[in-house]
């Protein structure tokens, strides 16, 4: 029998239970890890190197350097507006004369006259008073190399018309030179506040065979 009082002895282990304690180690040291498992996250790009501040303002477009034009694809160049329905001026054509609509910024419309020689005919438009009679009559004589005028000499040169558009004062002047250029001019304010220029000018014969039919044109203006 044995003996009850001898002391207790540890056997060694066999093979396969020092095994069976090398795995249980490892599942025990791979449970205790996975808390500190790494994981991944994909990150956009712009999120991860985006500035935290806020991004710079585009630089605005350069305008353009006559005209006022906001540049390729930001409008229209700015150039007077033509005049408004409801303040256009009608007129009729003498027989042989005809009609083109625009020819410049601010031009409205361009005659063609059936006489030779050098002349031309324009409709201008401004809006407002666009600087005043005198100093646009002015500006029309110093074109032909004639010197100012006073108000009195304005009003002695002034021709009033009576038309359905209303007043219409008219110019005639001639410059000096052995070349003589002579111009014909229209000047006529509408209800809307614009301001009309209807001009004739050339060479002083051109002119003159023209001028019976361009002061038909003047008493003819009408509102539209």
């Amino acid at each position: 029998m044995p003996n009850p009082s001898a002391p207790f002895r540890e056997h060694p282990s066999t093979p396969f239970q020092a095994g069976l304690l090398i795995a249980a180690g490892l599942l025990s040291l791979s449970i205790g890890c996975r808390s500190d498992e790494v994981v991944h996250f994909k990150v956009p790009k712009e999120a991860a190197f985006a500035p935290s501040g806020p991004r710079p303002a585009t630089p605005p477009q350069p305008m353009g350097e006559r005209t006022g034009d906001p540049g390729p694809g930001m409008g229209t160049p700015d150039l007077p507006p033509p005049p408004s329905p409801k303040g256009a001026l009608k007129w009729t054509l003498p027989k042989g004369w005809s009609e083109a609509q625009g020819g410049g910024s601010m031009r409205f419309a361009t005659f063609k006259t059936p006489y030779a020689g050098k002349l031309e005919g324009t409709v201008v438009v401004l809006p407002g008073p666009a600087g005043g009679e005198l100093a646009n009559v002015n500006r029309w004589r110093g074109q032909i190399a004639l010197p100012a005028l006073d108000e009195a000499g304005l009003a002695k040169a002034r021709t009033v018309l009576k038309t359905k558009a209303g007043q219409l004062n008219v110019y005639d002047f001639t410059g000096e030179g052995q070349t003589k250029s002579r111009m014909v001019a229209g000047y006529i304010s509408t209800p809307d506040g614009n301001t009309w220029f209807l001009k004739l000018t050339g060479d002083a014969d051109s002119v003159a065979k023209a001028k019976p039919d361009f002061i038909t044109i003047l008493g003819s203006v009408r509102l539209d």
